[in-house]
């Protein structure tokens, strides 16, 4: 099994009172699944192209354990705070695992 991330990328972020609740909630919300920031925001170093909006990426031991969070009723009960407060892309991804080459997905 390898490590799953929840990427996202964030917009127009109205920063109040439900944004800061958001935030002082969420992290009570990752503790049972595991989960931590990986990066949070931030300003980037753009070496290529531009970037708009902040990047959030979270990580999880497993799939099921990211699944299981998104859809835990401790954070579906903040999630409207953030979604109804910003825009922006939220993704699940699968890691590699420490061996994989960038080749190997030609096979």
């Amino acid at each position: 099994m390898s490590e799953s991330y929840v990427v996202g990328i964030l917009n127009d972020v109205a920063m109040g009172d439900d944004i800061t609740e958001y935030l002082q909630r969420i992290d009570s919300t990752l503790t049972p699944f595991e989960g931590r920031f990986i990066i949070h925001g931030g300003l980037p170093d753009v070496r290529e192209g531009q970037w708009s909006g902040d990047l959030i990426i979270l990580r999880f031991p497993t799939s099921a354990a990211a699944q299981h969070w998104y859809t835990s009723d401790a954070y579906q009960a903040i999630a409207p705070l953030r979604i109804n407060n910003s825009t922006g892309t939220v993704a699940f991804f699968e890691g590699v695992d420490q061996n994989h080459r960038a080749t190997d997905i030609l096979i």
